[in-house]
């Protein structure tokens, strides 16, 4: 099973990078930034492997550069409390 045919595995991977960068004392704005050239990335060249992925496709298609922004600090805010390592919540 591919990472990105499974939500669950999808967030808890996210949340333990964010946990990652956060150790390493990335502050939360390097790491939105991170996550829109990410979700970029992943709308240019990544077809959506189920539901939740097509929804976040849909919405990219649609929103401009500082809603892009948006979305993607509110997946970091979704995973926050994910991951194998789990750490405080994100900070804005």
């Amino acid at each position: 099973m591919s990472l990105l045919s499974n939500w669950d595995r999808w967030k808890d991977f996210l949340a333990d990078r964010m946990h990652q960068a956060e150790s390493v004392g990335v502050n939360s704005e390097v790491i939105n930034e991170f996550a829109t050239k990410i979700g970029g990335y992943l709308a240019e060249h990544v077809d959506p492997k189920n539901e939740q992925e097509r929804l976040l496709s849909d919405l990219w298609s649609v929103a401009d550069e500082n809603e892009h922004k948006t979305i993607a600090r509110l997946i970091m805010k979704l995973v926050a409390n994910n991951g194998t390592t789990k750490e405080p919540e994100l900070q804005h």
